[in-house]
């Protein structure tokens, strides 16, 4: 049970995060990170009196029910949830942050929260705490074990009819969205009549935005991957080296057995993973024990077990 609510809290939390790095530091700035919300920011230049949050519904909600009727795809609630949930939170801390109708259409930045958040003059920075922002909220929604939807679908739907990959799929829809924002907003398609439009260095801004945003979801879905797996061979029984690792550092290793190659004589060979912190003093044991022992260390893309993380069920989003 406390699994499940803290689950849920994930997801209501991670979506505000996400909607706050919207609202605060890429919205007002006309900034195209791509995805469903960078699509919804160009066409807000292009209808403003209706909001982002708004536009998002229009790409959500036809998305999620072509991923069922096209990719036969099962939506748990926690997923049409975080769906429904993030463009609301968008529009309400929109309605929230601006003191009148008027700058809501524009987004001004300099009425954002009484325009203590103008960040005109720092684009380089607004998209890099916008999109940090924005990593650390999407990457909590799918540590719930929930998507928010969007153009996740559209790759999946080109990766199953067209034979592209996810990652170049998503590569490509965001280069779209980007595009499209460099034509309405970078070269004034949608306003061209706007003196104070931005021009089309914002699309080098969005590509940064891009970048970063991946970079910080990756890391809070998957960690820092330093676990180290370590191979270790001497001609010798490593009882001391045993005593460490079950009861200095709480683990356990397999012993395999095997021969030398070229003296075909018996060896002793020790697997385990143990974190990075962790190798230092693994390594001053088998000095301590066989100075002439081989050992091996390597990198651990994932470590799962008793110990480490928990095997993913079926169906469960386990995104790398």
């Amino acid at each position: 049970m406390k699994k499940i609510i803290s689950s849920w809290i994930g997801i209501f939390v991670g979506c505000t995060i996400l909607a706050a790095g919207f609202v605060y530091f890429i919205n007002p700035y006309n900034l195209v990170p791509g995805g469903v919300y960078g699509a919804s920011i160009v066409l807000h230049n292009l209808f403003p009196s209706i909001q982002v949050g708004t536009f998002g519904y229009m790409f959500d909600i036809p998305l999620l029910v072509i991923s069922v009727f096209v990719l036969g795809a099962r939506l748990g609630a926690r997923t049409i949830v975080a769906a429904l949930f993030t463009p609301l939170a968008m529009n309400v801390l929109s309605l929230l942050s601006y003191p009148s109708e008027e700058a809501l259409h524009q987004l001004d930045p300099a009425q954002l929260l009484g325009g203590s958040l103008n960040m005109s003059d720092h684009l380089m920075l607004t998209s890099v705490i916008g999109a940090v922002v924005i990593g650390v909220g999407c990457g909590i929604v799918v540590r719930s074990r929930a998507t928010t939807g969007g153009t996740d679908i559209v790759a999946m739907i080109l990766q199953k009819y067209c034979h592209i990959r996810f990652s170049k799929a998503i590569l490509l829809v965001d280069g779209i969205v980007v595009g499209f924002g460099l034509l309405v907003i970078g070269f004034g398609i949608g306003n061209p009549d706007d003196a104070t439009q931005p021009s089309w260095h914002l699309s080098f801004y969005s590509l940064i935005a891009i970048f970063v945003t991946s970079r910080v979801l990756a890391y809070v879905i998957n960690g820092e991957k330093n676990d180290k797996i370590l191979f270790v061979i001497s001609d010798m029984r490593l009882t001391a080296l045993h005593d460490y690792i079950l009861k200095d550092l709480d683990r356990t290793a397999t012993c395999i057995k095997s021969s030398g190659l070229y003296t075909n004589a018996d060896k002793e060979m020790l697997f385990l993973v143990v974190s990075y912190k962790e190798v230092v003093g693994i390594k001053q044991k088998i000095r301590e024990v066989d100075p002439k022992a081989f050992v091996v260390v390597t990198d651990a893309y994932d470590a799962f077990g008793e110990g480490w993380k928990e095997l993913p069920m079926v169906g469960e989003v386990q995104p790398e």
